[in-house]
């Protein structure tokens, strides 16, 4: 018997939580042919004594829409040996479009998730208007990974309503009829599932809320329709979090998906401090699941919040005017401004303007929960470690010490925003929903939030901290293995990858997991126009495959781009037979 990559020797951990044991994987035209002790050769072979061999990881909450279009390297995910992602997450992206309404949906992009407008019209050709047509603008691309979608709320909306749209008009009788059969048109066409996005700060870069905030329970009802009408998809929803908790927004999805079936996934924050709403959240779903439905919560396994430094989006002075004077200056101009001592005089006796504007001020100000990020970077911190600690350990104001530490490293040092899931600066929390059935890992943002965020990494983090560096509290490694692989793959209808056994789709990864390390995020200048963004690699994934063609070796990228559109929710091999 011959293959056409054999991975020999390896520690096999098979994606649903068996115990590892090892054994060889055959890989023949692109799906796993045989898994065991194997006899027979390869075109191409992988000694994998002494490493891991898991499936490929999915991610279920990225936003490479643009990236997919522009690049032919989903990274920094496929650095962190995700082989499958999936786009239009929040209800946003760029399809349906009508070249008029070209010009909101950047809005949309640019204030939601931190893409800055000129890499969008530089980078994007705007070849469709339909769905379908970006769906085949997705198709005719290659590139590392496979990417798969859903039909974004925003965009369909401004695409019915025209301006009504985007205002947020209420939708009438006609629009309505209109969105459900265009959805029912995007499941056939491949898409995944329906997004939308009731989150308050989900705002467009001039301030507005987006198209979907405040749509009526009969749009996202109808718009659900057209999903069952089409053959069905999963529902991803990011609810606001009102003082009174998580009921009042996620009974309108909740009720949606009752009366169609649909799956649902939706974002779930766990607050640092005050009453503790996720439980209420959790209740929720246990409660729907209990009657039939079928409901993950979606967190991250490590904190949410906000990168924070003199070259990014976000720093504590951005508001400042006498900051603002030097603000456009070349970073190594600015930092050997802010080192005179008359500047920073100046500056840390300033005042924020049009601060009420921008809520990203108050949060990089934030200063208990804003951290130092260092070459080996620390996203569970002791409180000991924060700006606030810091300051008062040196007898000075905290605005001082975040200043002196955005400095270091000649102005390139980032600070961590540690703004949610850092429950009594502890992961803890998080950890104990990991563990639980009606819960998924997502949430890693990759394609957006360029100068903001780089949480596309978490599985790798999982890998590390949560696996074989957290003090108490870890995951066995077939656990961690199994969030990041047959789980994600469950809830979005995947069933033919997120597991090593014959007949799944060959995306693999062999790890060095004694010598994963996760770096520090850096920024580059490599998006369309120049644009910047973050980008965080690691050590210690020897082999990343996708489809059998091996993508990366040691970290480096290969020449291989055998990334596809999958289209459309897919069929476990042994449901095929």
């Amino acid at each position: 018997m011959t293959y056409d990559l054999v991975i020999r020797h390896g520690t096999i951990v098979d994606g649903l939580g068996g115990e590892p044991y090892v054994g060889d994987v055959g890989v023949r035209d692109g799906v796993i042919a045989a898994v065991g002790v194997l006899d027979g050769s390869g075109e191409r072979e992988i000694d994998a004594t002494g490493l891991l061999v898991t499936p490929g990881f999915v991610d279920l909450h990225t936003h490479y829409d643009g990236q997919a279009i522009w690049s032919d390297r989903l990274n920094p995910s496929s650095a962190h040996g995700v082989t499958t992602v999936v786009v239009g997450n929040c209800g946003v992206g760029f399809a349906p479009c009508r070249a008029e309404d070209h010009d909101v949906l950047v809005d949309v992009m640019a204030g939601v998730e931190d893409i800055p407008g000129v890499v969008m019209t530089d980078g994007l050709p705007w070849t469709w208007e339909t769905f379908g047509e970006f769906m085949d603008a997705l198709d005719s691309g290659r590139r590392d990974i496979d990417v798969a979608a859903y039909l974004p709320h925003s965009p369909l909306r401004v695409y019915v309503m025209g301006r009504r749209g985007a205002d947020r008009e209420p939708a009438t009788a006609e629009d309505l009829a209109t969105m459900r059969a265009l959805a029912k048109e995007a499941v056939e066409l491949g898409a995944l599932g329906f997004a939308s996005s009731r989150l308050a700060t989900h705002r467009t870069e001039g301030g507005q809320q987006i198209p979907s905030y405040d749509a009526g329970q009969n749009e996202i009802l109808e718009i659900a329709r057209g999903i069952a009408d089409g053959g069905g998809g999963l529902i991803q929803f990011v609810p606001d979090i009102p003082a009174g908790g998580y009921q009042p927004v996620l009974q309108q999805v909740f009720d949606a998906a009752g009366d169609t079936g649909l799956p649902v996934t939706f974002t779930l924050v766990v607050g640092n401090s005050g009453d503790p709403l996720w439980e209420d959240a959790i209740t929720m779903v246990e409660k729907a699941n209990g009657a039939g439905a079928d409901i993950t919560a979606q967190v991250l396994p490590r904190p949410i919040g906000l990168m924070i430094g003199l070259d990014l989006t976000v720093n504590p002075f951005m508001l400042y005017p006498s900051y603002r004077e030097i603000a456009e200056l070349p970073l190594a101009e600015r930092v050997a401004q802010m080192r005179r001592p008359e500047v920073r005089v100046r500056i840390l006796a300033d005042k924020p303007t049009e601060a009420a504007l921008n809520p990203l001020f108050y949060l990089a100000q934030a200063w208990d929960w804003i951290f130092p990020l260092g070459d080996e970077p620390d996203y569970e911190p002791d409180a000991s470690n924060s700006i606030a600690a810091r300051a008062r350990a040196r007898g000075v104001d905290p605005a001082e010490e975040a200043y002196d530490r955005l400095l270091d490293d000649n102005g390139h040092a980032i600070l961590l925003g540690a703004m949610a899931n850092f429950q009594a600066n502890s992961l803890t929390t998080i950890g104990e929903l990991i563990r639980r059935d009606d819960v998924v890992l997502g949430l890693g943002d990759g394609g957006a939030h360029y100068g903001m965020i780089c949480d596309a990494s978490y599985s790798t983090y999982l890998l590390t901290h949560w696996v074989r560096d957290r003090a108490s509290g870890r995951l066995s490694v077939a656990e961690a293995v199994r969030e990041l692989t047959s789980v994600p793959a469950r809830v979005a209808g995947l069933g033919d990858r997120g597991r090593i056994a014959v007949g799944y789709k060959a995306d693999l990864n062999v790890i060095d997991h004694a010598g994963l390390r996760l770096r520090k995020p850096v920024v580059t200048y490599d998006l369309p126009a120049g644009g910047r963004r973050l980008d965080q690699t690691a050590d210690g994934y020897v082999a990343t495959i996708v489809a059998g063609e091996v993508i990366a070796r040691d970290g480096v990228p290969t020449d291989a781009r055998p990334g596809r559109l999958v289209r459309g929710r897919q069929a476990s091999p042994a449901a095929s037979r």
